[in-house]
């Protein structure tokens, strides 16, 4: 006999102490009917350099800090692809131009966190706490915002979902997340002896005396049913979209499966990382130019995939600092400050860069070597949060932190 002892040593406590409640199909069938706002966060891990991501082509200092990696001029063999006149996307992430055309997507530029520190540990840290420079925070902005916006009655255990594995620090707190590596792998994992396992936990609890942890339980494997039934294997996108053969255009493809099965998603996370680019970063081609290949790809395929879908979705981008904005000695750029940020879905006032540009001339510099900043990345993700999702009181998302007057980036 399998004792609920056995069941918690062998570590499959994750799936019954989620705080699911009873109810979840008939919750989950309400989630459908009710097409909620869903924010879809996406971590640039390892200091993406927003200069040659978002290029100020119309400053001349770029050109003269960056003899051997800067991002040609529009029109050139290579050269950016042209915002506004000033500003360009690097030439890889061509997918996303046309977003950016047709107002769906939005970019901020010059932002990031007020706290000095070139620590990617505590940078990164500080950006997922939303608490720069306090080191004591113990839960993520983002599971803050599902505790102040709590509304167990209609949530599912779906509602917070992070396609990594392991639940990431924005997610980390008191309201139930889920981390999942992969759709088609979540549920009860036991070697060859996975389906005896699930066979005998879903009878045990089932007839659980127990009243608390049985009705957990069922619930739990009333969630991997329904991911199940979604049929994880068999996914086709639509429209033609082609997501990249990678981890992130794996995690993009995942996340939009949960959306169109309507299991209840609210916030979702995924990540991309190696943007570390102290050495041979490249310009138009090399390191830098397949990292983003990779990441706009996967968003523009994860928007088109959704169709109109996206009328509910923002994504958000975020990267813990910029790079310098001189290249070094490697043709690399070192850890810097100010960095650019995507805003894109269908709330999104898009087609402009946001923020006030702070200029790149030697005096203009932070510590006189980093872009500077001028919107705190907070401010950002409150927006998000307050005129995407509907969330009340930001203090309770970002404590101690006095919200600027809105970018504008969302409409109202």
């Amino acid at each position: 006999m399998m004792t609920r002892r056995v069941f918690l040593k062998n570590g499959s406590a994750a799936l019954v102490s989620l705080g699911f409640t009873p109810a979840f199909i008939a919750r989950a069938a309400q989630a459908a009917q009710a097409r909620q706002k869903i924010l879809i966060a996406i971590f640039q891990r390892g200091a993406a350099d927003g200069l040659n991501m978002v290029v100020p082509f119309g400053e001349r200092a770029y050109y003269s800090a960056r003899p051997s990696i800067a991002i040609p001029r529009p029109g050139a063999q290579g050269g950016a692809l042209d915002l506004d006149g000033f500003f360009g996307l690097h030439p890889s992430m061509d997918s996303l131009q046309p977003w950016f055309k047709n107002g769906n997507l939005a970019i901020v530029h010059a932002c990031g966190s007020p706290d000095e520190t070139r620590s990617h540990f505590d940078a990164q840290d500080y950006m997922e706490s939303g608490t720069p420079g306090l080191k004591s925070t113990r839960d993520g902005w983002m599971n803050r915002y599902l505790h102040a916006k709590e509304h167990a009655e209609k949530s599912t255990p779906f509602r917070a979902v992070a396609l990594t594995q392991a639940l990431p620090r924005s997610l980390q707190g008191t309201a139930p997340a889920l981390a999942i590596g992969q759709l088609g792998q979540f549920g009860v994992r036991a070697g060859q002896d996975t389906d005896m396992m699930t066979n005998a936990f879903a009878s045990q609890y089932a007839q659980a005396a127990d009243a608390m942890l049985g009705a957990t339980g069922r619930e739990a494997f009333d969630a991997i049913k329904m991911l199940k039934d979604a049929n994880p294997q068999g996914y086709a996108p639509a429209n033609g979209a082609e997501y990249p053969r990678s981890g992130f255009g794996d995690a993009m493809r995942q996340i939009a499966q949960i959306v169109k099965a309507d299991l209840g998603l609210e916030v979702a996370f995924a990540e991309l990382g190696q943007w570390d680019h102290h050495a041979n970063e490249g310009g138009s081609t090399g390191q830098i130019a397949n990292r983003l290949q990779d990441f706009a790809t996967g968003i523009s395929a994860f928007a088109r995939d959704l169709g109109d879908r996206m009328a509910d979705v923002v994504v958000v981008t975020m990267s813990e600092f910029g790079r310098t904005v001189k290249e070094n000695g490697n043709r690399g750029t070192d850890h810097g400050h100010g960095n650019a940020m995507l805003i894109m879905g269908g709330d999104v006032k898009g087609g402009k860069v946001y923020g006030r540009w702070p200029g790149l001339e030697n005096e203009q510099l932070y510590e006189g070597r980093d872009l500077a900043i001028t919107t705190d990345f907070r401010d950002v993700f409150a927006e998000c949060v307050t005129s995407h999702l509907g969330a009340k009181d930001i203090s309770q998302v970002f404590p101690g932190h006095k919200y600027a007057p809105k970018l504008g980036f969302i409409r109202t």
